[in-house]
């Protein structure tokens, strides 16, 4: 079967589904030399098989709001892969969850995962339910409810979920205290645990401080480095902030930040002081960015309307650009609008944040461009040490952790590099590279374990 056959046979079955299929062609279209080395790949259709989950679960979660209703959403979990471990990834709360988006998340983990070094199979689940405007008894009762179905598919060494859009650390503990009760058994089976209760530490910063350390390589392997480079970063939210804070420390100098509604721009750059500001109003006040002005008036807010072919925040000038809100965030006119402003490097930090498209803009213009699955793969290195230290029953200084983290991303970055010797890929191609280590390592192990 051919490539353009194999899209096609995956495109019929997974109809109406087009996050998941911008994934599975960009994986598809970027192992092709791997293929031609290893016939028995083919052979063993071992990418129509990764192509397909293991297990998908899907059932409803009833629960009560505050005023005694009887609510109703639905629940997902997709076991995609466990041929490197047990599953792992994230559970998003988000209206806008549904089966294309998990399925093209849980792909992208098992790759992304396998990056890591880390044993950890590819997985994803979440619920369309919104956390907003909830009060923290209504997100208490719908976790409770959520975990008494999704209990029964996880397991310390079968399927390890964590934190994503809409759950943090309060989710994850409602979650965890629900299957304590249920399961009468204190293991870790949820990463993104309280510090104090098993869980890791700098598990909050993880994301968007691997995304930092990433870059830096990236410019490293030019001969550049990140001091002093002016930075777009997009979205509010945890890896948002820990991007900014991290590019504060390292010296650079962060210039936005966004929400759903607009962005901010800040030409004498975010310091230490705007970004305790800015972490105070999205997670202490529950507000808008646009909030960021009235306390600093110098900077300037700009509404952003969903239906326009652009989003004007990628208008900004600026040298390294650091995508953090959601998929398909970027898409051609925008990257159009940053190569035009000479930007030198983009490190995704949200998962697929550039359209197909938008890739093709930014690698014909030579940009350094790192996509998720390598570049954001901290969260889910420090979640993979976070279930280390829970077997061991031993846990690990912020230092300890953080030089971890250190080693887990320079690893990552020069594994691309090497397959882009290895491979002949065109110079500093780290998507097709990332895409390439990170199937082989998942496609040997499919081979060894047999056809199950």
């Amino acid at each position: 079967m051919s490539e353009n056959e194999l899209i096609e046979r995956i495109k019929d079955r997974n109809p109406n589904e087009p996050e998941f299929l911008q994934a599975v062609e960009e994986v598809i279209s970027s192992v092709s030399k791997v293929l031609k080395k290893h016939p028995e790949y083919h052979q063993l259709r071992i990418l129509e098989r990764m192509a397909e989950p293991e297990r998908l679960i899907s059932f409803r979660v009833n629960w009560l709001d505050d005023e005694g209703n009887v609510q109703v959403n639905r629940g997902f979990r997709v076991q995609m892969n466990s041929a490197l471990g047990p599953y792992k990834g994230g559970l998003r709360f988000h209206p806008s969850v549904n089966q294309s988006i998990l399925k093209f998340l849980a792909f992208e983990q098992i790759f992304k995962n396998a990056l890591t070094g880390l044993p950890l199979g590819g997985g994803k689940g979440g619920s369309d339910f919104n956390p907003k405007g909830k009060s923290d008894n209504e997100i208490m009762r719908f976790c409770q409810a959520f975990m008494s179905e999704l209990f029964r598919h996880i397991g310390h060494f079968t399927d390890v979920p964590a934190g994503d859009i809409g759950v943090g650390s309060r989710e994850i503990g409602y979650m965890f205290g629900a299957y304590k009760k249920l399961q009468n058994d204190f293991t870790g089976v949820l990463t993104g645990k309280g510090p104090k209760w098993g869980g890791s530490a700098i598990r909050p910063e993880a994301t968007g401080y691997g995304l930092v350390y990433f870059a830096e390589n990236m410019l490293k392997s030019v001969d550049k480095e990140i001091k002093g480079k002016s930075c777009i970063v997009s979205g509010a939210g945890n890896v948002a902030q820990f991007t900014l804070e991290k590019l504060i420390q390292l010296g650079a100098k962060p210039v936005t930040v966004s929400d759903s509604g607009g962005f901010i721009y800040d030409e004498d750059g975010i310091d230490e002081e705007k970004l305790e500001h800015i972490k105070h109003i999205k997670n202490v006040s529950r507000g808008r960015i646009s909030e960021y002005t009235e306390k600093y008036s110098n900077a300037e807010y700009t509404e952003v309307n969903s239906d326009d072919d652009f989003n004007p925040l990628w208008q900004t000038k600026a040298e390294c650009v650091f995508p953090c809100a959601t998929q398909n965030e970027i898409n051609e006119k925008d990257a159009k609008h940053l190569t035009d402003n000479k930007i030198i490097l983009l490190a995704e930090g949200a998962n697929m944040p550039c359209t197909a498209e938008a890739i093709d803009v930014l690698q014909e213009s030579k940009v350094l461009y790192s996509p998720g699955k390598a570049s954001n793969a901290g969260g889910v290195g420090v979640s993979g040490l976070e279930m280390t230290q829970n077997r061991m029953g031993v846990y690990w200084t912020r230092e300890e952790v953080d030089e971890k983290l250190k080693g887990i991303m320079k690893r990552i970055h020069d594994d691309c590099l090497e397959t882009v010797e290895t491979y002949e890929l065109s110079d500093h191609n780290y998507m097709e590279a990332a895409n390439i280590h990170g199937f082989l390592k998942v496609a040997e192990a499919m081979k060894a374990q047999g056809v199950v």
